[in-house]
Order: C-alpha cells, then sequence, then structure tokens
C-alpha cells in the first residue's frame, strides 16, 4: 500500500535502558506518591506493623502507593490493581516489581480504613503548609453514589406497600387466567393450567417473603432494609429526578485552590444536619480562626445555624420558600416587618401584632404574633389569611437567621461562588468512578473508598496549581 509509519520488528534485539528509573519521567505524577507516601509516619497515622512469626507480608507503604497510583489513574479495582502491577512499568519502579494479589490489596484497603483516611488529612495538612489553603471561605455540599445494592434489594413501608399491590395484582390477574383455562378443554388446556398454577405459587411465595420483610422493616429502628450492603440507605437524587441506594458524601471545599479539606460519609438522605459539623471539620483542617461557610438550601436548619454561630463559623445558606400563604397567593411571613424595639410585627395593612403565646415544637421555642385588627377592620384580610386571625410564628433566635440573611443579601454572587466551587468536585470524582457505583460495602470501607478518591482529587489539584517538581520538593522539605 502507500506510505505510512511503520514500526520495528517484534525479533529485533534492542538496547533497553539500564535501570526501570530510566522509563519514568522526572515529572510523572509516580514520583509524587512515592515521596508522599515515605514521607509519612505510617506508625503513627494507624499502619500495622511486620508480625513477629509465620511469612513476612507486604510493607504498608508499598500497599498504599499502589492504591494511590490506582485512584489518581482510575484504577480502582483490587484485580485490576493486580494486573496493572505485573505490567505498568511505573507500578513496577513504584513497588520495587512487587505485584501481590487481589486478595491481599483488598484486605489491605478494608484492615486500614482509619489509617488511610488519616493520610488524607495528612495531605491536607501539607497543602496548608505550602499555603495553598486560604482557608477563609469554604463552600459545602452533599452529593448521593451508588452503593453496591440495587433498588429491588432494598425495603421501605412505602415500596414494601407498592410491591405487595404489584402482586397482589398480578394474582389477581392469573386466578383471572386460570378461570378461563380451567373453562377449556385439551392437552393446550391442561398444559396452560399447569403452567398458571406454577406461577400463582411463586406469586404467593413472594407475597410471604414481602409481609415477612413487612414486619422486618417495622422492627428496624430507621424503618429501612438493605440486603447486600446493610448500611445502604434509599436516598432522592436530584441530578436524575428518581432514587438511588447509596451514600451521602459531605464535603467543604476552600473557594480560593479548590481543594477539598474536610469530607466525610453519611447514609443518610438529607443535608440539614451537617452544616455545623463540616464547618467545624473544615475550621480543624484549615487552622482559620474566622471561617465563612457557604451552603445551599438543603443545609437550612435553625439549630445548625445556631450552632456555626456559637462556635465562631459565619454560615451563609439561604432560607427555603415553603410558606402555604405564598403558595396560594397571599402574603407570607416575609411581608411582614418585625420591630425589635417593642417585640412586635407590622403586618402589610399596617397594623401592630403582638406576642400571643409560646410553645415547643421540635426542640425550639416559638412565639405566636397576631393582631384583634384581623377579627374587625382589616380591609385587606383576603390577601392575608383564610382563618379567622393570621398569626406569625418566630424562633426565640430567629436573630440568628436574620443576621445570616442580611449577610446573604450583601453577598449577591456568593451562590455562584458556591456552586462553582464545590459542585464540579462530586462530578470529577464520579467521572474517574465510570458514574459506576461505589466498589466497597458497608459505612466504614465506604468511607475509606472516598477517601482514597478525595486524595488523588487533591494531589491533582496541587500539582495544576504549583507542578510536579515543586510539590515533590514541598513534602520533602
Amino acid at each position: 500500500m502507500g506510505r505510512f509509519i511503520e514500526g520495528c520488528d517484534r525479533r529485533e534485539q534492542l538496547f533497553l535502558p539500564p535501570c526501570v528509573d530510566d522509563y519514568v519521567a522526572e515529572d510523572s505524577t509516580v514520583r509524587i506518591v512515592d515521596v508522599f507516601v515515605d514521607e509519612l509516619d505510617l506508625a503513627t497515622l494507624g499502619f500495622a506493623d511486620a508480625a513477629a512469626t509465620g511469612r513476612p507480608g507486604y510493607h504498608p507503604s508499598t500497599l498504599l502507593k499502589l492504591y494511590i497510583y490506582g485512584y489518581l489513574n482510575q484504577v480502582q479495582s483490587s484485580r485490576r490493581l493486580e494486573r496493572e502491577a505485573g505490567r505498568n512499568v511505573e507500578l513496577m519502579w513504584l513497588t520495587g516489581r512487587l505485584a501481590p494479589d487481589f486478595k491481599t490489596i483488598a484486605d489491605f484497603r478494608r484492615d486500614h480504613g482509619p489509617a488511610i483516611q488519616a493520610a488524607c488529612r495528612r495531605f491536607v495538612l501539607l497543602c496548608r503548609q505550602l499555603g495553598l489553603i486560604a482557608g477563609g471561605t469554604v463552600a459545602v455540599d452533599g452529593s448521593r453514589f451508588r452503593a453496591v445494592n440495587a433498588r429491588d434489594r432494598n425495603f421501605t413501608p412505602v415500596t414494601i406497600r407498592r410491591r405487595m399491590e404489584q402482586v397482589d395484582a398480578s394474582i389477581q390477574r392469573y386466578l383471572g387466567m386460570l378461570d378461563t383455562a380451567d373453562r377449556q378443554e385439551g392437552e393446550a388446556a391442561t398444559l396452560r393450567t399447569t403452567r398458571l398454577t406454577e406461577r400463582l405459587g411463586e406469586l404467593r411465595r413472594q407475597m410471604r417473603e414481602l409481609e415477612a420483610m413487612e414486619r422486618a422493616v417495622e422492627a428496624s429502628p430507621d424503618r429501612q432494609i438493605s440486603l447486600t450492603d446493610p448500611d445502604a440507605r434509599a436516598m432522592a437524587s436530584a441530578g436524575t429526578g428518581t432514587g438511588l441506594v447509596g451514600y451521602n458524601l459531605q464535603a467543604a471545599v476552600d473557594t480560593n485552590s479548590h481543594i477539598v479539606v474536610a469530607h466525610e460519609v453519611l447514609n443518610l438522605g438529607h443535608d440539614r444536619t451537617s452544616l455545623a459539623n463540616m464547618g467545624l471539620q473544615a475550621r480543624a483542617a484549615t487552622g482559620a480562626t474566622a471561617l465563612t461557610v457557604l451552603a445551599d438550601r438543603g443545609y437550612f436548619s435553625g439549630p445548625e445555624v445556631l450552632a456555626c454561630e456559637a462556635a465562631g463559623i459565619t454560615a451563609i445558606c439561604p432560607k427555603p420558600l415553603t410558606s402555604g400563604a405564598k403558595a396560594d397567593g397571599r402574603w407570607g411571613k416575609q411581608d411582614f416587618v418585625y420591630q425589635p424595639e417593642t417585640d412586635t410585627y407590622r403586618c402589610p395593612a399596617g397594623e401592630t401584632m403582638t406576642r400571643r403565646f409560646s410553645r415547643l415544637e421540635h426542640g425550639m421555642t416559638l412565639y405566636g404574633y397576631a393582631t384583634p385588627a384581623c377579627r374587625y377592620r382589616c380591609a385587606v384580610k383576603a390577601n392575608c389569611t383564610a382563618g379567622i386571625e393570621r398569626r406569625i410564628k418566630r424562633w426565640d433566635h430567629e436573630a440568628v437567621i436574620e443576621a445570616m440573611q442580611a449577610r446573604l443579601d450583601r453577598m449577591q454572587g456568593a451562590m455562584r461562588v458556591r456552586r462553582r466551587t464545590v459542585e464540579h468536585v462530586f462530578g470529577t470524582i464520579k467521572d474517574w468512578m465510570g458514574r459506576s457505583h461505589l466498589k466497597t460495602r458497608t459505612l466504614n470501607n465506604v468511607a475509606t473508598e472516598v477517601s482514597l478518591h478525595v486524595l488523588a482529587y487533591n494531589i491533582k489539584r496541587a500539582i495544576a496549581l504549583v507542578g510536579v517538581p515543586g510539590l515533590i520538593e514541598a513534602i520533602r522539605r
């Protein structure tokens, strides 16, 4: 054929470099992995020492390097890591041509979860010492990750009731088909009747299993059971519009460097109780005395904002607009002006609403405000309430929420900063996972797996900021 670039002869003898180190470029990411792990005090982090008896095992640094390299290169499976250790030149250089079997690799991740998570925190401290983490503002968000548990293997009262209705409808349909077959004659009718009877027996067995599962779910503390991964929970997924069975990854990301300074894996389907916790973790990681935390509406909770205020953390989180009156076209609470000097509200009609009662709801003390003008002389009552009088409830720490709203009003671009800071982190990690599910089961193991993902993300981010030579020099220094 025509002119093409031709390769060398496979039988041709070559003069290869004399050592494996010549195959690894000076600016290769694998050199950062090697230097970082070698500089760690593995015993202090919690990695096990060598056994006194029996056959010698692999050094923890070898397996930790193997995992970090794998997650940096989107190789998270222990079986794939086993294959790569035997054919990847960079891994041969990194591990000294050691090739552990997949069981040894998997057991290391399972048995050293807290130590691996500590290594991830150690890299955040390194970034802080390098000055990469400004520490003034962090963005907090949560994302759902699919677990090794199909939705059909997760049971809640709602899903059990729906499946029982489906099975019951199928039983009724098969009973009707069986009645029709009984009125027919011949060998085909007999075979059809036998097949329908077997199917009915199978459906009745499924119904008995669902009834037994219903009792087990009612006895469960959170009324939910997952069969494959017992810690996985059903969660709503805003991105797909459907639910998934998985875990909730909470992350706090520095708005300047986009480095993940703190993270935590939960099996809760909401973020309402995580604001103060993530703020405290982020402040400890960054070492900042004054920290601002940006979060979306899903994090809004009065007690959480109050806890941030008490800890000296400035929270900025929009309040959800859930007013039923506003949805019906009437005035909402935001249309009523609180007057702190007299502890009263001024309604849109100009009337003064005074405090009438107090009550305890969900551990929060709420005060009720109303005015007698609603009953007698209000000309715009139809715009305000459909009842006898309009009542406004106020939390006894409402001033904290109002101060936070005032801060948000002054920071017009706060939510845009939050979105561009933290949301791409989850998208990047999920892309590295191949948009697939997690590889491990149970909360502790998933937390370890996620820490490896976060460590790999932070290493790549640090490389983008200072380069491979700069990061290697900083680690050694």
